[in-house]
């Protein structure tokens, strides 16, 4: 294991933020992939939690087992993408051995946000209706489109002849014209939406 390097578990809260993608530079710097495009969580934390990628995506892996936790000397923005240094990676060889772990952070750890502002990963799993209290479906995805973000729902339509229903999904805007509330204690999205938009 890398100097600095510490085997613990996960928090129960944890979220993945992002991965490893490669080394940076020469002096133990890692390129990283984060996973939201606004990365403010990953910038500010202090430690990080590393857990090794799944086999399949980096066999022989052998920087670490399971999961550890790192200091965080440096993380910034630079150029299109997110760069840190963290404590007891030295050079280019220790750095390319983190290669494609897994960077997560306790949900806890997060800025706080204005209000009507959200993380994806706490509107995920939300159940969303309209003004006239129909189910939409719940909150499978967000995808960013440029100025706005728009929810993708997974709903169920019933078959004509009684069978298995079949999944669907449909997506709304995420902006304040179509989205009324947010309420993320009950769990739920209220929103001016038909089924048949």
């Amino acid at each position: 294991m890398l100097p600095g390097f510490q085997s613990t578990a996960l928090p129960d809260d944890a979220i993945e933020v992002g991965r490893v993608l490669d080394a940076w530079g020469i002096k133990g710097w890692l390129k990283l992939l984060p996973h939201s495009s606004e990365p403010e969580s990953l910038l500010a934390a202090p430690a990080w939690f590393l857990q090794a990628p799944e086999a399949r995506f980096r066999p022989g892996f052998s920087a670490f087992k399971g999961v550890v936790t790192v200091q965080v000397e440096e993380c910034k923005l630079h150029s299109d993408s997110v760069v840190a240094k963290l404590e007891g990676l030295v050079d280019r060889n220790a750095a390319e051995a983190l290669k494609g772990a897994r960077i997560y952070l306790p949900r806890s750890a997060f800025p706080s946000t204005q209000p009507d502002e959200y993380y994806w990963v706490d509107l995920i799993g939300l159940h969303v209706v309209n003004r006239e209290g129909l189910a939409l479906g719940q909150v499978r995805d967000l995808v960013a489109t440029g100025p706005t973000s728009v929810l993708v729902l997974a709903y169920e339509v019933p078959a004509e002849d009684g069978s298995t229903p079949r999944s669907a999904e449909r997506m709304i805007p995420f902006v304040s014209a179509y989205v009324d509330a947010v309420d993320l204690p009950a769990r739920r999205i209220t929103v001016d939406w038909q089924p048949d938009y």
